[in-house]
């Protein structure tokens, strides 16, 4: 991006919109670094790191199934025991369902990385920042002395009844917020959100922490930038 688009973008949004886990969260740190002694504990030879991928994957997977499937919302930690259990068995561990339990509250105590803070602190200045996230109302509620940090608004898309990236929960967002969806910038290091909040009529920021092309989408993200000090940079300098 240009210096004279992102003006326009400083000019135009009063909003910033945040994915948390993976986003403001390093869900796939935190949860290895959590998940490690358990795994230790059973036994298990194989990579942390790659049994973390096996669980957010499939509790991605199942999300969309439930969203495309339309049949009432499930709720996120629901979907996540259920993956989690199926990563288990996967695995060859042995577990029982307290295990799963305790293993899918970790996703609470998630920190935000390194580089958050400070910049939400800057950002603060000049917007108005909102969560919008998959995860529970309750959830969510029980993450924040984990991050920190005290946004203007936490929505689960609970208050929707779906899961990203259905329109649904960009649109739920924007009603309780109040604002229109122009003037929102939404900021996730997935993929999937900002194509979901672009085809909704959002602008949006992809964090491209993992220097991995953005695809051939034709919902382009508005801006891409390395890391939250760099979105900082670029929405308020």
């Amino acid at each position: 991006m240009n210096a004279t688009d992102a003006g326009l973008l400083r000019r135009e949004i009063t909003t910033l919109m945040f994915d948390q886990y993976g986003t403001v969260v390093d869900m796939q740190g935190g949860l290895t670094e959590m998940a490690t002694p358990f795994l230790a504990g059973k036994g298990w030879k194989g990579d942390p790191h790659r049994f973390v991928t096996w669980w957010r994957r499939t509790h991605f997977e199942d999300s969309m199934i439930d969203a495309l499937c339309d049949r009432g919302h499930t709720a996120y930690r629901q979907i996540g025991h259920r993956a989690v259990a199926q990563v288990l068995r996967r695995a060859g561990i042995d577990h029982t369902h307290d295990e799963v339990r305790r293993l899918v509250s970790c996703i609470e105590r998630l920190k935000p990385f390194p580089d958050v803070l400070e910049a939400l602190g800057r950002l603060h200045e000049r917007y108005r920042l909102a969560i919008l996230s998959n995860g529970d109302r309750d959830m969510l509620k029980a993450a924040k002395p984990h991050i920190g940090f005290d946004f203007d608004a936490v929505i689960s898309v609970e208050e929707a009844g779906r899961f990203k990236p259905h329109h649904a929960t960009y649109a739920k967002a924007c009603e309780l917020l109040g604002v229109d969806r122009s003037s929102v910038l939404f900021v996730a290091n997935h993929v999937f959100d900002c194509i979901g909040a672009k085809a909704y009529g959002m602008r949006t920021a992809f964090i491209d922490r993992r220097r991995r092309p953005f695809g051939d989408s034709p919902h382009q993200p508005d801006l891409i930038v390395e890391d939250f000090a760099a979105l900082a940079h670029a929405m308020c300098d």
